[in-house]
C-alpha cells in the first residue's frame, strides 16, 4: 500500500509507468444595522461560553421561522447549519420578530439564546435578525440584509456566522466554499470533474467536462482562483482556474509532471511537487512572473503534498528520504528539513490549520488508513477517524473542523465502493458525511466569503 493520499497514487503512477462581514456592497448584498429595542436592566448573565463548554452541553437556541416561502426556508438554513457543528441544540419557539422576547419563558424551557427575524421583498429580499441572550435579557445583535432573491442562501449562511461568533466568540464558516472531485462511472473507470458546493453541500456546481482525470483542487485565499491537476493532452499538469471567467492554463514550465499544489497565505505564489528523475522535489512558482524556485533536492526521493504554515513561513510536507514516507517541516526559503512524525505507520497528505496550532494528516498502518492531527513539532498526535480510506484533510477557515474524502472497499467489479466527503471536529466529535450527489474526493475548503 502506497504512502501516498490515492490522489496522489494516481498521480505517481503515471509519473513512473511512463470577511466576517462583506464590505456594504459585495456581491450585490447590503448590511445595515438594527436599533436595538428598548430594554429593562440585564440580568447577570452566564459567563461567555467556550467551544468546550457547548461541545460538553450543546447551546440550546430557538430559531423560529422568518416567515412564509422564503422566511422560513432562510430560517431552516439558520438552523441546519447551527446544528451540524454539534455545538448548538435547535429548539422549538415562537419569538416576534417586532418586539422583545418572552425572556421568563425562554428560560423555562431552557433556552440560553433566541432568534428573531423576517424576509421581506420578491425579486429584492431583505432580511432583518436579532440575536437575543436570554439568560441576561438583552439583544446581542441586530441587522438587516438587503440582497437580490437569488443570494437568499448566502444570506443565512452570513446569519448563522454572526450567530456562532456572537455565542462562541470565534469566526464562523458557514459563508465558505469547497471544491472537490465529483466521480461518476465504475470504480476503475470513473469520469472526474472539477466541482464547487456550498459547505453544507447545495449549489454544486461542475466546472470542467470530465474529459481528463483530475484531482487535488486548493483555493487561492486572496482571490477567487483555484489550482487543481489535471491529465489534459495526457500530461499531467498543474493548472489554474480562475472561477470569474473560467479560464484554465498550465502554471510553471517543467519538463516533467507537477502535481500537489498549495497556495501561499498571500496568494502569490504556489509550491508542488514536480518529477525529477526517479524522484520529485518541491517548487515554488510566482503567479506574477511565472518564475520558478527549487525548494528541496531529493536526490532519488519523493518530496510531495507540500502545505505552507498560515504565516507563510514554514512548509510541512511528505517524503520519503528516510526510507519510509514521513512529515517534515522546513522554512518556507527551502534547505534543511526537520522530521515531525514518528508514529507507526506512513505519514502523508498534511496540512497546516489556519490558526497554526495542529497540522492535519493521513496515516496508513494497520491495514487500514487513521486521519489526525498533531503539534507542528510532531508532538501531540491524535487520531480523530478510522477507515478503509480516509484522506486529504482541509481545515475550514476557523480550523474547527476538518473536511475529508472516506472511501469504502470494492468487491469484485467494483460493487459496493463509495467515495464521500465527510467533516469532523478537531476534537474528534461529529463526524458528518455531506451529500454530493455524486461520489466526491479531494475537498478543499474555501476562505471566508470565498
Amino acid at each position: 500500500m502506497s504512502f501516498l493520499s490515492d490522489r496522489d497514487a494516481e498521480t505517481l503512477s503515471a509519473v513512473f509507468s511512463r470577511r466576517k462581514v462583506l464590505a456594504a456592497t459585495a456581491g450585490g448584498l447590503m448590511v445595515s444595522p438594527l436599533a436595538a429595542f428598548a430594554q429593562s436592566a440585564a440580568a447577570p448573565g452566564e459567563a461567555e461560553i467556550t467551544v468546550d463548554q457547548a461541545r460538553q452541553a450543546p447551546i440550546p437556541i430557538v430559531v423560529p421561522s422568518f416567515g412564509a416561502g422564503l422566511g422560513a426556508q432562510i430560517s431552516g438554513v439558520i438552523a441546519s447549519d447551527l446544528s451540524s457543528t454539534g455545538l448548538f441544540k435547535v429548539m422549538d419557539g415562537s419569538v416576534p420578530p417586532g418586539s422583545t422576547p418572552d425572556f421568563a419563558g425562554l428560560k423555562a424551557q431552557g433556552v440560553r439564546a433566541a432568534v428573531a427575524g423576517q424576509a421581506i421583498g420578491s425579486d429584492s429580499v431583505r432580511v432583518e435578525m436579532r440575536l437575543w441572550d436570554v439568560v441576561a435579557g438583552q439583544q446581542l445583535q441586530g441587522t438587516a440584509y438587503t440582497a437580490s432573491q437569488l443570494n437568499w442562501r448566502r444570506i443565512a449562511h452570513i446569519i448563522a456566522d454572526v450567530i456562532y461568533e456572537r455565542m462562541l466568540g470565534e469566526k464562523g464558516y458557514f459563508d465558505t466554499r469547497i471544491a472537490y472531485i465529483a466521480r461518476t462511472g465504475p470504480r476503475r473507470h470513473q469520469i472526474t470533474r472539477l466541482a464547487l458546493m456550498d459547505q453544507d453541500g447545495y449549489n454544486q456546481r461542475m466546472l470542467t467536462g470530465g474529459q481528463w482525470l483530475t484531482l487535488t483542487p486548493r483555493f487561492n485565499p486572496v482571490r477567487d482562483q483555484i489550482a487543481f491537476m489535471s491529465y489534459a493532452n495526457n500530461r499531467p499538469r498543474v493548472y489554474l482556474f480562475d472561477l470569474g471567467s473560467g479560464r484554465q492554463q498550465v502554471l510553471g514550465a517543467f519538463d516533467g509532471i507537477s502535481f500537489a499544489p498549495r497556495f501561499a497565505p498571500d496568494g502569490q505564489q504556489v509550491v508542488l511537487s514536480a518529477t525529477r528523475g526517479s524522484g520529485s522535489d518541491l517548487y515554488a512558482v510566482d503567479l506574477a512572473s511565472g518564475g520558478k524556485r527549487q525548494l528541496t533536492n531529493s536526490g532519488g526521493a519523493i518530496d510531495t503534498s507540500p502545505c505552507f504554515s498560515p504565516d507563510g513561513k514554514q512548509i510541512v510536507f511528505t517524503s520519503d528520504r528516510g526510507g519510509s514516507p514521513q512529515l517534515y517541516v522546513m522554512s518556507a526559503s527551502g534547505g534543511g528539513a526537520q522530521r515531525i512524525s514518528y508514529g507507526s505507520g506512513q505519514y502523508g497528505s498534511p496540512v497546516w490549520s489556519p490558526r497554526g496550532d495542529l497540522i492535519a494528516f493521513t496515516r496508513i498502518g494497520g491495514g487500514g488508513f487513521s486521519l489526525g492531527v498533531m503539534n507542528p513539532d510532531g508532538t501531540g498526535e491524535r487520531i480523530l477517524t478510522k477507515g478503509f480510506t480516509v484522506e486529504s484533510p482541509t481545515f475550514c477557515p476557523n480550523g474547527r473542523v476538518l473536511a475529508f474524502c472516506r472511501q469504502t472497499a470494492s468487491g469484485a467489479g467494483g460493487a459496493g465502493f463509495s467515495s464521500g466527503i465527510g467533516t469532523i471536529d478537531i476534537t474528534g466529535f461529529n463526524e458528518r458525511l455531506l451529500h454530493t450527489g455524486t461520489g466526491a474526493s479531494d475537498p478543499a475548503w474555501s476562505p471566508l466569503n470565498g
